[in-house]
């Protein structure tokens, strides 16, 4: 098997959340919208068991929680839900950068007629306070207009792993009565977190990014004054409280609980791990690759996600580099564009060439992740490199 560097596009489910929903499977079956019977009544608590659960690694409350199919549906019930609300088009803010779950919805809003604003964020060559790939606070909030309704900023970029200053856009859209919605889930898992602390109205997240069953996420929201109140995407069962209608997937709100228990619980130690695997997968590349340059900010714990490494090769191409080297399962951005031919948005907002662009490459750190298996991938980095210069 291919060494696997591509733990930001999805990971690998821990066995200790296979055996948690394990009985999900042959057991505990039944619906826990049948409330006539042990096998509902059953299925039901493990729901509310597991919600209490999360609830509690977010720093929220259970009534708060919101299950999804993923972060993309999360995306979607956050933005589009609280836009339908209004009777009258408005202004939504975000960012250049934001992953396709949220531009693209907000592309819908602006052909139904609500106005756009994407702000830009610091380009690579930035040296000043505000890092490349970061929003500046003082233009989001010069940005906000007097019929702004929503704005959303991830939490961490999926592609250069830059962290945004959530508590501080947060602080500013709440003195302006602005809705704000924040994209969280490459972050949760990754660094310590408690969202109310973090101060956004609403935040996304999905369990196959921290090493949980894909097909399951949830959206948090907030219960503060003024509340915030969605229209569903679903409905026809009223779950959820009415935002989400579906039967729940039962085995997967285990497996979302069970393995962000495990994240919180093991975070010191695996944050510090990553942090120094990257640095040693850093260095190597280095080592073989001496032209590699560093995409996106400094690699720092309080700047950048700890698994997050995107490089450029000048004068390759990042396609025939992964072609090379067969035995590295890396990727040239998110999994989400991998069927849209243009240079990634992402390292386009920072400034770069769609050359430099085009030699770039994403690699994600993940639990399985072996200090044998960064060797081998700078290795196997080197002699693709040296084989395409070859020809």
């Amino acid at each position: 098997m291919p060494v696997y560097l591509d733990n930001h596009s999805t990971t690998r489910v821990d066995p200790r959340v296979v055996e948690a929903m394990q009985p999900c499977w042959l057991e505990l079956y039944g619906n826990p919208g049948s409330t006539t019977h042990t096998f509902g009544h059953d299925a039901e608590q493990l729901v509310e068991q597991s919600r209490q659960r999360v609830a509690e690694c977010l720093g929220v409350t259970s009534r708060e929680i919101v299950f999804t199919s993923g972060a993309t549906e999360s995306n979607n019930l956050a933005l589009l839900g609280v836009a339908e609300r209004f009777t009258e088009p408005g202004h939504v803010l975000s960012v250049a950068s934001e992953h396709k779950a949220v531009l693209d919805p907000l592309a819908l809003l602006e052909r139904r007629g609500w106005r756009r604003t994407l702000l830009p964020v610091a380009p690579q060559t930035s040296s000043g306070d505000v890092l490349p790939g970061q929003v500046d606070l003082q233009q989001f909030a010069d940005a906000i207009e007097p019929d702004t309704r929503i704005a959303t900023v991830m939490l961490a970029n999926n592609e250069i792993g830059v962290l945004q200053p959530i508590a501080q856009l947060a602080a500013i859209c709440r003195d302006q009565g602005v809705i704000f919605h924040c994209d969280a889930t490459q972050a949760i898992g990754k660094l310590p977190l408690d969202l109310a602390q973090l101060g956004a109205d609403l935040y996304s997240l999905s369990a196959h990014k921290l090493h949980g069953p894909k097909g399951i996420g949830a959206l948090v929201i907030r219960r503060r004054t003024p509340r915030v109140r969605l229209r569903p995407r679903m409905v026809g069962g009223g779950q959820e409280g009415g935002l989400r209608s579906g039967t729940l997937n039962v085995p997967g709100i285990v497996g979302l609980a069970a393995a962000l228990q495990l994240c919180v619980a093991e975070l010191p130690e695996e944050q510090q791990r990553l942090a120094d695997l990257r640095q040693r997968l850093w260095e190597g590349i280095l080592l073989h690759v001496p032209s590699a340059e560093l995409n996106g900010p400094p690699l720092q714990d309080n700047c950048r996600l700890p698994n997050n490494l995107n490089a450029c090769f000048p004068g390759l191409d990042g396609e025939a580099l992964m072609i090379n080297m067969p035995e590295l399962a890396v990727s040239s951005g998110s999994a989400c564009t991998s069927t849209n031919p243009r240079p990634s948005h992402v390292l386009a907002s920072l400034g770069l060439s769609d050359d430099r662009v085009r030699s770039s490459l994403r690699f994600g750190l993940g639990r399985f992740n072996t200090e044998q298996e960064v060797l081998l991938a700078c290795d196997a980095i080197g002699a693709a490199a040296r084989r395409l210069r070859s020809l």
